[in-house]
């Protein structure tokens, strides 16, 4: 990645941020911590990694984006508008009457592909996808996002059987691990780890990263598959709220809704962190 890449890309995903926190800042509110900790992800996925426009209809060499962790969807929304898919404009109606922009996405979102609601059922999508791909001789890859809590769901590992057995090389799977869920920590809730030895244990090809480096996971995702006839997940270590301190690894930021003073404060420091980003890049 040049200087210049990783310059544009901070700068998309200082933009997604403040489009998440204006949503959440709105009159429904939204999933703030786990939609904050998919930025890099997001940013690094739909601005270096997926080939083809993301609202075009299905093409042999368009990749496809799932989003198994619906409730990230604000997120997947802000990326979208900073994309150029949808209107920055449309982020306002979030969640509102008439709205597609939904608190899961649906499949009248462009760039949406399938609809998400209860967790679990992304994968065995991307398993079918990717059958339908080697079908037709597709050269397409399909990129599912989990949520490490979502892992506790069996239908996961069922998928992760299938993809391994299948040698659906084209899956990537991205496991947003920030070690949060709606009820507290994974680790005490159902435990998911060893969870690196737990993937290769089902045949796939592992992949440990700073979720929040953008070089690291254009590095991670750049070439894909990891390995011919075996599925790859990227395990992204990363934090819930990143960006807010104030809520950062909080299981608060599941969902909120914030009030005003809560979201100028939210929006001083997204600025107070990119004024300082900007001045460490000019030595100032």
């Amino acid at each position: 990645m040049t200087t210049t890449d990783l310059a544009e890309r901070s700068t998309h995903a200082h933009r997604i941020r403040e489009h998440i926190v204006d949503m959440c800042g709105g009159p429904m509110g939204g999933h703030l911590g786990g939609s904050m900790s998919l930025v890099e992800i997001l940013t690094t996925l739909y601005f270096g990694v997926l080939r083809g426009d993301p609202a075009a209809p299905p093409a042999p060499d368009r990749d496809l984006l799932l989003l198994s962790k619906g409730h990230g969807a604000v997120g997947l929304y802000a990326a979208l508008a900073e994309r150029g898919v949808l209107e920055v404009a449309e982020l306002a109606g979030y969640g509102t009457a008439g709205s597609r922009l939904m608190a899961h996405p649906i499949r009248e979102v462009p760039g949406v592909p399938m609809p998400a609601g209860s967790l679990g059922h992304g994968l065995a999508l991307a398993n079918g996808y990717a059958l339908a791909g080697r079908r037709e001789d597709w050269p397409r890859r399909i990129f599912v996002i989990l949520g490490d809590g979502e892992l506790q769901e069996g239908s996961v590992w069922e998928a992760a059987m299938a993809t391994a057995t299948l040698r659906l090389d084209r899956v990537v799977a991205i496991v947003d691990r920030n070690g949060l869920q709606i009820t507290g920590r994974t680790e005490d809730t159902i435990s998911v780890e060893p969870l690196a030895d737990r993937w290769r244990s089902f045949g796939w090809c592992v992949r440990d990263v700073d979720g929040h480096d953008l070089p690291a996971l254009e590095s991670a995702l750049s070439e894909l598959p990891a390995e011919p006839g075996r599925p790859t997940v990227l395990i992204a270590r990363t934090v819930k709220g990143r960006g807010l301190p104030f809520i950062e690894n909080r299981r608060e930021s599941h969902y909120a809704k914030l009030s005003a003073r809560q979201y100028q404060r939210a929006r001083a420091v997204l600025a107070s962190q990119w004024e300082r980003s900007l001045g460490a890049e000019d030595g100032s």
